[in-house]
């Protein structure tokens, strides 16, 4: 009886008390929530990691058989992540080119000739011309690499970046005016992951000195690419290139093999 009458004679005490005890508790419970979501945003973190990394080692690997340096891999993904992100800021482009279409993209991007570890190193290390059957083997490198793509897809039970992958993969040689391959599909049609590394393979391509020929200026690659608007590039993009030229330059240099 007289503990709970000093306790009605120092109310404000008491509930002082148990409101301080409250937000200790409080602070204590946040402390813990917050180290273990620390704990696994980094475990995401270096899972992510690993992925990219895991993704440009399989890359690489084809890359290594056609004579290339990982910086081509480097290249193109920064070329693509510059057209991805200037077509992002356009009518016809935004609704579909979002924050998560730019890092799937990106993430992508250093698979796009994977299906070259299926042409046989006759065709793929040639120095000089192909023969129209050996165009004709070395075009299915865009088909291997999707059907690689898919298979690894279909073990999944969610939607991943190997969507974008395998759509970029597979068309990347696909021309505006239908002429390219392995669909001649044109336009609208071609995805616009194939339709953004068409692009930025061709400039590294054109960028970089290959044994049956030497590396054009960023000049040259400008005009190239300018006069081909509209019949091998999409127009839209050929525009965002312009806009972006200086990066594409800058990026070119600094990442030179």
């Amino acid at each position: 009886r007289d503990l709970f009458a000093q306790i009605a004679r120092n109310t404000l005490l008491t509930w002082s008390l148990v409101v301080l005890a409250g937000v200790l508790l409080w602070v204590l419970l946040f402390m813990i929530f917050l180290r273990a979501y620390r704990r696994q945003q980094r475990t995401n973190n270096e899972l992510v990691e690993t992925q990219d990394v895991t993704i440009f080692a399989l890359a690489y690997q084809a890359e290594l058989r056609d004579r290339q340096t990982g910086k081509h891999l480097e290249r193109t993904a920064a070329y693509a992540r510059l057209l991805g992100e200037e077509v992002s800021r356009l009518p016809s482009f935004r609704s579909y080119v979002g924050r998560d279409y730019l890092l799937d993209l990106v993430k992508s991007a250093p698979l796009h000739d994977i299906g070259k570890v299926g042409i046989s190193d006759s065709i793929l290390l040639k120095p000089g011309k192909l023969t129209a059957e050996e165009w004709k083997e070395m075009e299915r490198h865009c088909e291997l690499g999707a059907r690689v793509l898919r298979i690894a897809e279909a073990k999944l039970k969610f939607r991943s970046f190997l969507d974008i992958a395998t759509q970029l993969t597979l068309y990347h040689h696909e021309k505006w005016d239908g002429t390219g391959y392995p669909h001649g599909l044109a336009g609208d049609a071609i995805p616009i992951s194939g339709r953004i590394m068409a692009l930025a393979d061709n400039y590294d391509a054109l960028r970089t000195a290959r044994p049956y020929k030497g590396a054009f200026c960023h000049e040259e690659c400008r005009g190239i690419i300018t006069g081909l608007r509209g019949t091998h590039f999409d127009p839209a993009l050929v525009d965002a290139f312009v806009r972006r030229e200086q990066d594409f330059r800058r990026i070119s240099e600094e990442l030179t093999d």
